[in-house]
């Protein structure tokens, strides 16, 4: 037996002897290591030998957290680069779509004017007379007119005017125990207001207003291949809050945001956008009424204020011309896989003669941004289309005036954005952007003195009555808090 276990342990192959070899060795490391285990459990390490196993802790710990802190830098170094390529592909979109554009008719001085307003942002621009209906120019026509986008908080338009149809909403009462109204809430875009509001309308009252007023359907305009849009066809719960404040599953196209805000301007005509192919036809420009929406003139007038705040010292702050007054509504959110920047807007609101819609995308897209575009547009035509001095806001009564509100705290969408980018949301993933709806920090609304280049003697100024005890020019400006 054991001449037969030699010849078999000869037998073996140099392969199998190594790797026997190996498995001894492994075993003699774990025994050793098992040994010096017991070794210090009976007597316990030394004051030098913890001292030595400290700094190699210490020393790993380090390793691991620069290890740790390069991979997060190159994992933002390339997450910049990607966002990088992506706003630089839809600048070259939008170049490359503003060479394409069908131009007849169009009113060039407003078309260079948009052109160079909007600069190298991706986006569109619209450009129309909110009462008659003519287009005088559309930047970037395939993004304008065949792209529909999420209306982010423009959508409160549609979700005050329900509100008001529907008793809802008070103009002068706050809604939700927060001390905010309506002018404020439109003013500043308030979130939680116009989500108690939408959801005390609930779901099927809303789609009925968002359709009187033309979402989910053609405007008419006579260039080729226009979008219709998309509405919800059902949400239920807080779905339906979360709705009426960011505009979720809403598909809008800028010409239909300036036939809605041109229905606001001009008293409740939904008009259809048309622009004049030839000189006749300028001359002998026809409106046309799609259909008289079903709110009330003066109901539309309750919205007008808080439009107004607005631009005078809300969220579109940077479309303020001094020589009219300006109305409109910013919205910022992220959809159609990046963040997205709009305002709509008409002025002067005495006498409205411009719609101005501008959209756009990409990572600095913003409605403050989008607002400022708007605002270059608008002052460089106001020798043309404005009025000589800034006149009184569509006899709306002294209680509904614009005004600054210093103690209401506000959850905008632009402070949420702000927030969004800070905590480095995806802006390809709109869950994680709805995941910041309630943020660590909330804005607050503070007084602070105006700057020093005050209107001249004799003309009015562009907000109305001041607060009790406040002076009489007051900006406010957001002071970002702890959230308790």
């Amino acid at each position: 037996k054991k001449s037969k276990s030699k010849n078999a342990r000869g037998a073996l192959t140099a392969k199998e002897k190594r790797a026997e070899q190996r498995r001894d060795a492994r075993s003699s490391k774990k025994e050793v290591a098992r040994r010096g285990d017991d070794r210090r459990s009976t007597r316990g390490m030394s004051k030098r030998e913890r001292q030595a196993e400290s700094r190699r802790l210490a020393a790993e710990r380090r390793r691991e957290a620069i290890e740790a802190a390069r991979r997060a830098e190159a994992a933002r170094q390339a997450a910049i680069a990607r966002q990088r390529a992506i706003d630089q592909g839809l600048r070259d979109e939008t170049a490359a779509n503003i060479l394409k554009d069908e131009t007849t008719g169009e009113d060039l001085e407003i078309r260079r004017i948009a052109v160079a307003a909007l600069g190298n942002a991706a986006g569109s621009v619209v450009v129309m007379d909110p009462k008659t209906g003519r287009v005088y120019t559309v930047v970037n026509q395939d993004w304008a007119l065949r792209k529909g986008y999420k209306p982010c908080s423009t959508i409160k338009l549609v979700t005050g005017l329900a509100g008001l149809c529907e008793n809802v909403i008070d103009p002068l009462a706050p809604v939700g125990g927060r001390g905010v109204d309506l002018t404020t809430s439109l003013a500043y875009s308030d979130n939680p207001y116009f989500q108690s509001v939408g959801g005390r309308v609930g779901f099927d009252r809303i789609m009925t207003y968002a359709r009187d007023l033309g979402l989910g359907e053609r405007t008419g305009v006579n260039y080729a291949n226009e979008s219709p849009g998309r509405v919800p066809l059902f949400k239920t719960g807080y779905a339906v809050n979360h709705m009426c404040s960011h505009g979720d599953d809403f598909e809008v196209t800028p010409i239909q945001l300036g036939a809605l805000v041109s229905a606001i301007a001009n008293g409740g005509d939904l008009l259809m956008p048309h622009v004049p192919r030839s000189p006749e036809e300028t001359i002998r420009f026809k409106r046309e009424v799609r259909r008289r929406i079903n709110i009330p003139e003066e109901t539309l007038k309750r919205m007008v204020p808080g439009m107004i705040g607005a631009v005078n010292y809300g969220t579109a702050k940077l479309a303020y011309d001094p020589v009219q007054t300006v109305a409109g509504k910013t919205g910022t959110c992220i959809g159609q896989g990046g963040w997205l920047g709009l305002f709509t807007s008409y002025a002067p609101v005495s006498d409205p003669k411009l719609a101005v819609v501008v959209v756009m995308r990409g990572s600095g897209a913003r409605g403050k941004a989008a607002a400022a575009i708007a605002g270059k547009i608008y002052r460089a035509l106001n020798g043309r289309f404005g009025t000589p001095t800034n006149m009184q806001y569509a006899n709306t009564p002294e209680a509904l005036a614009p005004r600054p509100n210093s103690k209401a705290a506000i959850v905008s969408d632009e402070s949420e954005a702000d927030e969004a980018a800070r905590a480095g949301v995806d802006p390809t993933d709109e869950s994680g952007a709805q995941e910041m709806e309630r943020p660590a920090v909330k804005s607050v609304l503070m007084p602070v003195p105006s700057r020093t280049n005050e209107p001249k003697a004799g003309a009015a100024t562009p907000s109305a009555t001041p607060m009790p005890g406040a002076q009489e020019a007051q900006r406010p400006r957001r002071v970002a808090t702890p959230r308790p």
